[in-house]
């Protein structure tokens, strides 16, 4: 395993600092990140995206997504009712355990709406960019506003 150590650019760098946490977290991540739900994350246009989660089992009500500062939230909860402590399983292999799933947003990144249907919970995402940071065309200006300016003769002395 690979351990990078990013202080010193924490210390060379002035304005990157969340962006250095935010790659400190991903290299951190990696050793014990979860696998449940399996999810794809794929893009549907130039500036939309979907993340597809597979929550087999899991009803609406159980499902809870939340957009909070850059970062998208995914739970899921199952409810237990009274029949089903009443059950006797011999093998559960149909996961239907709690889960948490975080996403880090791009900044401009807006959550559009969820939809789920077949066991498949899908949430969709636009980068909507400010007009004040989009780019802009600059009109260059062509006219006979440039003179010459010719010195002025000197006077010779007599």
């Amino acid at each position: 395993m690979l351990n990078y150590d990013l202080s010193p650019f924490y210390r060379s760098t002035v304005g990157f600092d969340r962006l250095l946490s935010m790659l400190d977290k991903a290299v951190g991540a990696e050793q014990n990140a979860p696998t449940y739900p399996p999810y794809n994350i794929e893009r549907t246009g130039e500036n939309a995206y979907r993340i597809t989660l597979a929550v087999a089992g899991f009803g609406e009500k159980e499902l809870s997504v939340e957009s909070r500062e850059n970062t998208l939230t995914v739970r899921g909860s199952k409810e237990t009712s009274a029949k089903d402590e009443k059950r006797d399983m011999l093998y559960q292999g149909i996961a239907a355990r709690a889960f948490e799933r975080r996403f880090q947003l791009a900044d401009h990144v807006v959550v559009t709406g969820a939809t789920s249907e077949n066991g498949l919970l899908h949430i969709d995402l636009v980068r909507e960019v400010p007009e004040a940071q989009k780019p802009r065309t600059i009109a260059i200006n062509v006219g006979n506003s440039a003179k010459t300016i010719e010195a002025a003769p000197e006077k010779q002395a007599a």
